[in-house]
């Protein structure tokens, strides 16, 4: 069950940095953002939120001015720790003759480790995915993917290391929009499984 209270409590008021503030009551979106509310991927994603109970983090999607493809222009849009943002990182899984795509959730604070990825799903390697395969296997693009939204439910890793955060802010389909949500509620949502991405050692983003 999710627990969308917290949602409430915690972004009560909330009005992050870098934002136009025109999704306000009364007030339409301007300066371009319908066209990327209206985005189909982003609209599929609030369709999921909607759908798994996550009114909160649906009417959270925030549309930025610019796109923000890496965590750290993530972070200093929302005024937020880099390690607050999950990063929604597909890699080609490689299982025999078969590449299947394959989602870890990882904390802007450090890269995930591809061969301990490999060895926590058993496949035989793990390697970055192309545009072309991300978009295949989520219909949203490299610097906008969502943890949901996609054509089909895709294995997924959440990283241990964003449970020290309140709230975690993650891609809503589109390199211009984010959604907030807890820990808890992402790894249920996405029916991931909790593990510690970066392996033995992070290994800080540069």
């Amino acid at each position: 069950m999710f627990d969308t209270s917290r949602l409430t409590r915690r972004f009560s008021g909330f009005k992050p940095v870098g934002y136009s503030a025109c999704r306000e009551p009364g007030h339409q979106w301007c300066d371009g953002a319908v066209s990327t509310l209206d985005h189909p991927a982003v609209a599929k994603v609030a369709a999921a939120l909607r759908e798994a109970g996550l009114d909160r983090s649906a009417d959270g999607i925030r549309i930025l001015d610019d796109d923000v493809k890496t965590a750290a222009l993530a972070a200093a849009a929302l005024g937020i720790e880099v390690g607050a943002i999950a990063n929604s990182l597909i890699f080609k899984a490689r299982h025999g003759d078969e590449d299947r795509p394959l989602l870890a959730l990882t904390s802007g604070a450090h890269r995930a480790d591809t061969a301990w990825l490999a060895e926590l799903t058993g496949a035989d390697r793990i390697g970055r995915a192309d545009p072309e395969f991300v978009r295949a296997h989520t219909g949203q693009p490299i610097g906008g993917v969502a943890p949901v939204g996609h054509p089909q439910r895709l294995d997924t890793l959440v990283d241990r290391s964003l449970a020290r955060f309140d709230v975690v802010w993650a891609a809503a389909g589109h390199p211009k929009s984010v959604f907030p949500v807890t820990y808890a509620d992402l790894v249920i949502l996405t029916g991931g499984t909790a593990a510690d991405v970066a392996g033995k050692e992070d290994d800080p983003a540069s």
